[in-house]
């Protein structure tokens, strides 16, 4: 996420940080960069233009020319203005009203709308402890509904029936009234996109709008649309009240455009973004993560939630108490560490999270793929339970037969034992007295200026 635009402005700012300090003149080259690495990311040329206008303002003051580090400190002024222009902190959905509360969804055909009520519905029912029934009032896109129903099926939630031949204010109003009758604390109605704006498309809305009165009006964008996503939820703002903009594809989106315009050209906050295909890929938009995500400081925070989240923790104690028994770390612990990973989100998406991954070199960055967590999955559910417990016993015949049974390369089997048996070292010393401590020290020279560590 935000590959392009991290590596430009990482390449920037590094520059920056070898000044031995800070003249009009490198800091005047150093915006020209910023805003050629803003208009690649197709970032709206209004935003491009404050942004860097705020910046410079900034940077030529007495605070960056004086400091002791004025490279990190023009990357605090950069990161500070960021989240002027994403908005300084994480907007919540207002669920404060009688209950059900009836969240409204707009967007283009084609933007994620329907997979997004569906992630939103789990998100509210997981993370909120809400009762949630859905809707469609889609009655033009041919299963529309079916797929509605299919994906809340999936996700736990009520769904209200209704039929293509309905009318959408229909379909809404009975959906509210079952609501009210199952005691739903949560109605969200999925409404018909277009292939673009139209004024039919707008009426409909604003009937369904003054027919419900919701109290969130969310808009669904396309993120990979770049600045046309904000230009587009300017028009849906203009026809509706919205109350929030929820960007999908984001995982796909390596300029960032979009996140970067939609809050200044809309005046709308953010709330959420899609990251996956998954229906739990769906994150509240935190414009602080975001912007140490952009600068290559990682996101920490996110990282630790979904470690929270995606641990069986059960499993965690189970280990932990293994390990201080001595009884060792095994090839099923391991092979059980790549399950939890996949749960959490896939190694790719951990990897966006952690600090200084920007740093690494291209080649080291493609390897970090899913695709070889599953490889490495396939290759010891290849192991008979002995092999698993006694990895040391694997040797050529072995080997040969475990490449074999997964589909793989004898070359493969030997990388996985080589990476087991440093994990296998890594765990020895965490399972020491102070072990884990002293890896943290370890790590904290290597983190970022300005990280909570």
């Amino acid at each position: 996420m935000f590959e392009n635009l991290t590596e430009r402005l990482g390449r920037t700012l590094k520059n920056l940080k070898g000044q031995g300090r800070l003249t009009e003149s490198n800091i005047k080259d150093a915006l020209r960069e910023v805003r050629m690495a803003l208009l690649e990311a197709d970032v709206a040329l209004p935003v491009v233009r404050a942004f860097v206008e705020r910046v410079r303002e900034r940077a030529v003051g007495q605070q960056v020319l004086q400091s002791l580090t004025p490279g990190q400190e023009l990357i605090r002024v950069v990161r500070d203005e960021l989240l002027t222009v994403m908005g300084e902190q994480n907007e919540e959905l207002d669920l404060h009203a009688k209950p059900p509360a009836v969240l409204l969804m707009a967007g283009l055909q084609g933007s994620g709308k329907t997979t997004t009520v569906a992630k939103l519905a789990l998100w509210l029912r997981e993370r909120k402890k809400k009762k949630v029934l859905v809707a469609s009032c889609d009655v033009y896109r041919p299963a529309a509904i079916k797929q509605l129903q299919t994906l809340a099926d999936a996700v736990g939630c009520e769904f209200f029936n209704s039929e293509a031949s309905q009318k959408p204010v229909t379909i809404a109003q009975g959906a509210l009234e079952q609501g009210r009758k199952q005691f739903a604390d949560v109605v969200i109605l999925d409404t018909a996109g277009r292939l673009h704006i139209d004024q039919e498309m707008m009426d409909e809305i604003q009937r369904l709008h003054e027919a419900v009165n919701p109290v969130e009006t969310l808009f669904v964008v396309d993120s990979m649309t770049g600045q046309d996503a904000a230009n587009t939820a300017k028009a849906f703002g203009d026809a509706l009240p919205l109350t929030g903009v929820i960007l999908t594809k984001a995982d796909g989106d390596a300029r960032g455009g979009a996140a970067l315009s939609v809050r200044h050209i809309t005046g709308k906050p953010i709330k959420f973004m899609g990251v996956g295909e998954k229906v739990a890929a769906l994150e509240p938009f935190h414009p602080d993560r975001i912007a140490s995500r952009i600068l290559g400081m990682g996101d920490v925070m996110s990282l630790i939630e979904e470690v929270e989240r995606g641990v069986d923790k059960d499993k965690a104690q189970q280990l932990a108490a293994k390990l201080k028994k001595g009884k060792g770390f095994d090839l099923e612990d391991f092979r059980e560490q790549l399950v939890q990973m996949r749960n959490m989100g896939g190694l790719a998406g951990l990897m966006d999270k952690l600090p200084g991954v920007g740093d690494l070199p291209a080649g080291v960055k493609d390897q970090v793929n899913d695709r070889e967590v599953v490889r490495m999955e396939a290759i010891i559910n290849s192991m008979t339970p002995g092999e698993r417990r006694f990895p040391a016993i694997i040797k050529g015949s072995r080997r040969r037969r475990i490449a074999a049974g997964s589909g793989t390369q004898i070359q493969d089997v030997n990388r996985l034992l080589k990476q087991f048996s440093q994990m296998e070292k890594m765990m020895k010393k965490v399972s020491k007295k102070g072990g884990m401590a002293k890896m943290m020290r370890g790590l904290q020279g290597r983190m970022p200026p300005g990280m909570p560590f």
